[in-house]
């Protein structure tokens, strides 16, 4: 359960702090997400985008593909929740693409505001590298070369 309490005297309790969660089709926007984790209480957001790059281990990536187990959003949640839990979120976004992706494509933005910015670049590390390591999506790279690999899976 996120837990919603004023920070300071004055200040409002967060309702919800997960603003929004997803997973999707379509490009992502980074102004969606930076807008979703904004909150007047907040001193700092952070912000991380995670884009395609064109290498991986030494070798020169060409696209990659995303695809997600049914259950990946409620694992985000989980994540998002263990993330509110821990610090003193007032806000927080996170949404990743499925699907084919070039190189330069936006793969995952996240983005979190506590009331300090220290606060908020330590959560925003944990729920993006949980993120990474937890939820169920997998990445199909497709090499130069004409090799291909899945990571994650």
């Amino acid at each position: 359960m996120a837990r919603t309490y004023p920070e300071h005297p004055g200040e409002q309790p967060a309702q919800d702090p997960i603003r929004l969660l997803a997973i999707r089709d379509t490009p992502l926007s980074v102004d969606e997400v930076f807008a979703a984790a904004g909150d007047s209480a907040a001193g700092g957001t952070t912000l991380f985008v995670g884009t395609v790059r064109n290498h991986d281990g030494g070798a020169d990536v060409d696209r990659l593909g995303y695809s997600c187990h049914p259950s990946a959003e409620a694992e985000m949640r989980r994540i998002a929740e263990k993330v509110i839990a821990e610090y003193p979120v007032r806000a927080l976004a996170a949404v990743h693409r499925v699907g084919e992706l070039e190189v330069g494509d936006i793969a995952v933005v996240v983005a979190v505001s506590c009331p300090h910015r220290g606060e908020a670049f330590e959560a925003c590390r944990q729920l993006i590298d949980a993120l990474k390591h937890e939820v169920p999506i997998w990445k199909h790279q497709q090499f130069s070369d004409g090799t291909e690999e899945w990571v994650g899976a």
